[in-house]
């Protein structure tokens, strides 16, 4: 095996540091004596690696490759090499760009009868990052002269390696096409290049690959990578219709997709605000083939319908939520609530209150302000005083809009004793009544000729606003 020259900057694996206390002193000499020196320096130390030591230091060597090459050497001496060490040192140099290096390395494992696919994997990965993809192909028409057959596996394993890299599922697509008359394709082939297609946002080729795909190995469940990708590609192609009709007839075929397919979709359709697909979607998945939302899915749906003002089926999904094991949230019931304000369904806002009450779940200190003033705008004051009775009781807070939107509105329907001793409340609890409040206090005070009243308030205020 030739040396490497120099050391190059390399994607180091995530591997913890060292505990073993050999391959701390191996891995120290690695790092800082120069390569020249290294195979005296590791004499020196009297010990005699084991295949575990090896691999461990190689783990740890990425960023040193001509020092890992006189370590291998090394220890190579003492100790026969694992196919796994092997494999090592052939990504070490691959992902340092070392490629004729890494070849010898290779010729070295064909010798010692120690090449598997994964030889070859490591090199396809190392050509593509490097953006040879051409020579990852040309590694790949060579591997039966090493031995290793150019099967499905091999194949998979070089185009995963293409989609890897951006934009380069073309290139992965066109091997592909030389080779699947020879090499016959397996559902993971198709998993691959969906997923490129996917990540691309090619739609055309995606459907070409599905149908290929069907074609070629059928419907089965455990294509399910395959399927969302496919699915999740149309979805973002804004295509939810065909990815709808795509689902009735996977459902036919038991090969509906599963939760992540559901949540990624789902996410895309509530940040485009396209409630009538999300309903199809959620209806086909969930209400017809049991799948199980979370609390998370269920927010965003009930959100995404109460943007559109649809609040039955906000209410659909609130009632159907406990069978999933996703009990409601305060963000479920506020969404709700504030659905049933923006659209002044008051009767149903107020009954609403009092379920959320009873649940233990509060409203937010802006739909209280909201829902007073909503109240107040639709006749029904009662309701209106039992929200800021819940603000007390709560003890909600912020809670001084609440308290102006309540006094405001009784004295614009002319219930002054009830303004002024919510005021006296206000006032003695440390709620500061705004200037506008006031303005529209004194116009409807002194209209009912309750003018003591009014400056009874305002001398409060002020001396509110002094201490």
């Amino acid at each position: 095996m030739a040396s490497a020259k120099g050391d190059a900057a390399g994607a180091t694996p995530a591997v913890p540091p060292p505990t073993d206390p050999i391959v701390r002193v191996f891995c120290d000499i690695l790092s800082r004596v120069p390569a020249g020196e290294i195979e005296s320096a590791l004499t020196l130390t009297g010990l005699k690696p084991l295949p575990s030591h090896v691999e461990s230091v190689l783990r740890l060597s990425y960023s040193h490759p001509a020092s890992a090459v006189k370590f291998f050497r090394w220890s190579g001496l003492s100790t026969k090499h694992s196919h796994y060490a092997w494999n090592l040192m052939v990504d070490i140099l691959g992902k340092n760009s070392l490629f004729e290096p890494m070849w010898d390395a290779i010729r070295s494992m064909k010798q010692e009868s120690a090449l598997t696919v994964a030889t070859f994997a490591s090199a396809f990965g190392s050509y593509c990052s490097a953006g040879k993809i051409k020579e990852a192909i040309m590694t790949f028409d060579v591997m039966d002269r090493y031995g290793i057959p150019r099967d499905t596996i091999a194949v998979n394993s070089l185009l995963s390696a293409i989609c890897r890299q951006e934009g380069r599922t073309a290139d992965a697509a066109d091997f592909f096409d030389r080779v699947k008359s020879q090499i016959p394709p397996d559902a993971d082939t198709f998993a691959i290049l969906l997923e490129g297609w996917e990540k691309e946002g090619n739609l055309s080729r995606a459907k070409n690959t599905f149908g290929e795909m069907v074609i070629r190995v059928g419907w089965n469940a455990d294509n399910m990578s395959a399927y969302d990708a496919f699915l999740t590609t149309l979805v973002r192609g804004r295509q939810p219709d065909e990815a709808i009709n795509f689902l009735k007839v996977m459902k036919t075929k038991s090969c509906l997709p599963g939760i992540k397919f559901f949540a990624n979709a789902l996410d895309i359709l509530v940040q485009s605000g396209d409630h009538v697909h999300a309903v199809a979607l959620w209806d086909l998945m969930v209400t017809d083939s049991g799948l199980v939302p979370n609390l998370i899915m269920y927010n965003a749906v009930i959100a995404l319908v109460c943007n559109a003002s649809n609040v039955d089926c906000a209410y659909r999904y609130l009632d159907a939520m406990p069978f999933h094991g996703a009990f409601p949230d305060s963000l479920t019931y506020n969404t709700i609530f504030e659905c049933l304000i923006r659209n002044r369904k008051a009767s149903e806002a107020g009954k609403f209150l009092a379920e959320m009450r009873k649940n233990g779940q509060p409203p937010s200190p802006s739909n209280c302000a909201a829902a007073v003033r909503m109240f107040f705008e639709e006749f029904n004051p009662s309701d209106a005083v039992e929200v800021w009775n819940c603000v007390v009781e709560e003890r909600i807070r912020p809670d001084e809009d609440c308290a102006n939107e309540l006094l405001i509105g009784l004295g614009n329907m002319g219930r002054l004793r009830e303004a002024r001793r919510y005021a006296d409340d206000m006032i003695d609890i440390g709620i500061r009544l705004s200037s506008a409040t006031m303005e529209k206090l004194k116009a409807a005070f002194y209209k009912g000729r309750k003018e003591d009243a009014y400056d009874h308030i305002a001398k409060r205020v002020k001396r509110h606003e002094k201490r």
